[in-house]
């Protein structure tokens, strides 16, 4: 628990004048932090416990805007996710001052972030543009993830290792690519129970459900990055 003193007043201060405009947060997003930020840190308390149904009730939400707020949040680095359980998601709300992408130096690094080569590789959405898709389905070089069969182009996809329900991000390191039928049964399951299940239906071999699960690992750990070859359509939105 922290015990750290500081100004509420000053906390509202910086949200409203510089958390806001430079996340850009909408406003389901500011409400849904608030509402966090006011029933942790300013009763003196890290971390915070609540349910989705919950919070969507106390600031009159259905539940999926406020579990888009939620992971939204968490990918800008207001919340950090500790655990996600029957008992509800339980996170860590960091003040305004504590967030990196709501720093004064912020801007400048936002914008190098989606550059290659800059350093910034963590900080990219690979959902945003065609180019970074296709980056993704490159490392892979047209095999399932999964089942490791050879997938025409047309018949690939992307999946979330972590599902997006489960506040899974858009990051390098939680993208796979893989086969329709892969991404359609495997649904919102942990991918580590699918590969087992891949092995009990007889389509990996021992070998190669050993060899997934290390992949999953190397995946998780940042050791699968896709290679970028340059600045020309990463920004640019396409199917």
């Amino acid at each position: 628990m922290n015990r750290q003193k500081f100004d509420a007043v000053e906390v509202w201060k910086q949200l409203e004048d510089v958390m806001v405009p430079r996340l850009r947060l909408p406003v389901i997003d500011r409400a849904v932090y608030s509402y966090l930020v006011r029933h942790s840190r300013l009763e003196r308390k890290l971390r915070l416990r609540f349910s989705i149904l919950g919070l969507a009730r106390h600031i009159r939400l259905s539940g999926g805007p406020a579990r888009e707020a939620v992971r939204r949040l968490v990918d800008q680095g207001a919340l950090r996710l500790v655990e996600r359980s029957k008992a509800g998601y339980l996170v860590e709300v960091r003040l305004p001052e504590e967030i990196r992408a709501a720093r004064p130096d912020a801007v400048k690094a936002g914008a190098a972030a989606h550059v290659p080569g800059t350093g910034g590789l963590e900080e990219i959405d690979f959902m945003q543009s065609r180019a970074l898709r296709q980056a993704i389905h490159a490392r892979e070089g047209g095999i399932c993830f999964y089942c490791l069969r050879r997938t025409a182009a047309r018949m690939q996809c992307l999946d979330h290792v972590v599902p997006r329900t489960q506040l899974g991000r858009n990051s390098y390191r939680n993208l796979v690519s893989c086969c329709l039928e892969c991404n359609s049964q495997k649904g919102e399951r942990p991918a580590g129970d699918f590969l087992c299940c891949l092995y009990r239906e007889g389509r990996l071999a021992a070998t190669e459900l050993t060899g997934r699960l290390c992949a999953l690992e190397a995946l998780a750990a940042g050791k699968m990055r896709p290679a970028l070859q340059g600045n020309g359509d990463l920004g640019r939105k396409g199917g």
